[in-house]
């Protein structure tokens, strides 16, 4: 019995390698990959999101970083440099709070910047670059500021050296935020860094 019993062990183990799926051979569709294959439209969605504008990115959420998105946003022609800023400053802001596209949403995009928020220039005292929005940087989400900051301190509304000056809607004086990689990558543990304006 023993010596059967070992024979039939070789034949028994074949018959069940027979039965095995082999991974490698079998072609199969389980979707997309997860939140890494995602975060990148087909085609420039800004075509159908303005018909007329001046080109900008704005940063949206997808995953858990942020990453630069196409948009257009109208500014009146003849505006005074500082009117302009607090009027492309308006345009972006309200390109954040806007819902993504179908074409952002399939492709993982969301946003934390609420509707309605308003943006004003500075108040005498502020350094002349302020931006002052309606809710108090403070009080904001730690995705809606890394947000706002990485968008308006990489365009026209800000200074163009990777900082923007914000302040909120109260007596509080506006500091200089700093959009960094860090932040970019991690916006929901790396809040933007920021400091007090240095009078020169």
């Amino acid at each position: 019995m023993n010596v059967r019993r070992l024979l039939a062990l070789p034949l028994l183990a074949g018959v069940l390698a027979g039965c095995g799926i082999r991974a490698t051979e079998v072609p199969t569709d389980f979707g997309p990959a997860p939140s890494r294959a995602r975060c990148s439209l087909a085609e420039p969605d800004v075509v159908t999101q303005s018909s007329h504008g001046m080109a900008v990115q704005v940063f949206l959420l997808c995953g858990s970083s942020l990453v630069a998105v196409d948009r257009a946003v109208r500014v009146r022609d003849g505006a005074a440099d500082s009117e302009r800023r607090v009027l492309v400053a308006q345009g972006l802001l309200d390109q954040l709070a806007a819902t993504p596209s179908r074409a952002e949403k399939e492709a993982g995009y969301t946003t934390d910047v609420r509707d309605g928020m308003k943006v004003a220039g500075p108040r005498p005292g502020d350094p002349e670059d302020t931006l002052r929005i309606s809710v108090a940087p403070g009080d904001l989400t730690s995705y809606a500021l890394a947000q706002i900051v990485c968008t308006f301190s990489d365009s026209a509304a800000a200074e163009g050296d990777g900082s923007v000056i914000l302040g909120g809607p109260g007596a509080e004086r506006p500091r200089r935020y700093e959009c960094t990689d860090e932040v970019r990558m991690r916006p929901g543990s790396a809040e933007p860094p920021s400091g007090e304006i240095v009078k020169g």
